[in-house]
C-alpha cells in the first residue's frame, strides 16, 4: 500500500469521525431541547415546539449514516460506497461554499440593515410594549443608549411624551447607583452606539462562521481528493498483466 493510499484512507477516516463527532453534538442538542420542553410543557400549548429537536435529532442521524458509509467503503475501498461517500460530501461542500459566499455578501449588508431597523424599533418604544423589552435588553446587554448615542432618544415620541428629560434606565452604566437617566447627568449614561455594537457583535459572528465553513470546506476538499486517489487506485489495480512463460 502506498503513501498515497494511506493518506487518502486516514483523511477519509477522519472526515467520517468528523460526521459523527457532528451526529453525537446534534442528538445531544435535541435531546436537551426535548428535555427542557418537558420540564416546561404545562406552559407550552404549541406542541409543534418540538419540530426543531426532532429535526435536529433527524440530521444526527443522517449524519451518523454519512459517517458510516465513508467509514465502511474506506476500509473495503468500495466503488460504489466511495462513489456514494463522494456525491454526498460534493452535495455538502457546495452548500458550504455558497453559505461562505452569502456570509460574505451579508456581512457587508449588516450595516445598512441595522440602522435602519433599529431606528423602527426604538420608535416604537414606550416602556410596555414587546419592543420596548427588546430594546431594553439590548442597551442593557451591550451597555450602550441610542441608535448612535443617548441623544438619538430626544427625537423618539416616548421622550417627548414623559417630559422629565430622561432616557430609559437600561442607558444607566451598571456601576453607577441610584440612576435616574436624566440627561442632565451624562456621566451616569453608556455613551457607546448601539446600532455600532449590534454591527460589531454581528459582523464578529459571521466571520467567525465564516471560517468554520471554509475550513469545513477545505477538509471536504480533500476528502474528494482522497475519494478519486482510492477509486483510482481500484480501477488500476483491477487488470494485472498476463505474463505467459519464458520464450525459448
Amino acid at each position: 500500500m502506498d503513501c498515497g493510499v494511506i493518506t487518502s484512507k486516514t483523511v477519509l477516516l477522519l472526515l467520517s469521525l468528523a460526521f459523527w463527532a457532528a451526529a453525537a453534538g446534534l442528538s445531544y442538542v435535541g435531546g436537551y431541547v426535548i428535555n427542557t420542553y418537558k420540564s416546561y410543557d404545562n406552559f407550552l400549548q404549541d406542541k409543534y415546539a418540538l419540530l426543531p429537536a426532532v429535526i435536529i435529532i433527524c440530521v444526527a442521524v443522517v449524519m451518523f449514516i454519512i459517517g458510516l458509509i465513508g467509514c465502511c467503503a474506506t476500509f473495503r475501498e468500495s466503488r460504489v460506497g466511495l462513489g456514494l461517500f463522494l456525491a454526498i460530501i460534493l452535495v455538502i461542500f457546495v452548500a458550504e461554499v455558497s453559505a461562505f459566499v452569502l456570509g460574505f455578501v451579508y456581512r457587508e449588508k449588516v450595516k445598512t440593515d441595522v440602522q435602519g431597523t433599529m431606528h423602527s424599533v426604538f420608535e416604537k418604544y414606550d416602556g410596555k410594549n414587546p419592543e420596548s423589552t427588546v430594546v431594553d435588553y439590548l442597551q442593557e446587554q451591550l451597555h450602550c443608549c441610542g441608535v448612535r448615542n443617548y441623544s438619538d432618544w430626544t427625537t423618539t415620541q416616548w421622550f417627548n411624551s414623559t417630559g422629565n428629560n430622561s432616557v430609559p434606565l437600561s442607558c444607566c452604566r451598571q456601576d453607577v447607583k441610584n440612576c435616574t437617566g436624566r440627561l442632565d447627568q451624562p456621566q451616569e449614561l453608556n455613551t457607546r452606539s448601539c446600532a455600532e455594537e449590534l454591527e460589531s457583535g454581528l459582523q464578529s459572528v459571521i466571520s467567525y462562521a465564516m471560517l468554520v465553513i471554509l475550513g469545513f470546506a477545505i477538509v471536504k476538499f480533500f476528502g474528494m481528493l482522497s475519494v478519486c486517489v482510492l477509486t483510482c487506485r481500484r480501477e488500476d489495480s483491477g487488470y494485472q498483466p498476463l505474463y505467459s512463460g519464458v520464450f525459448a
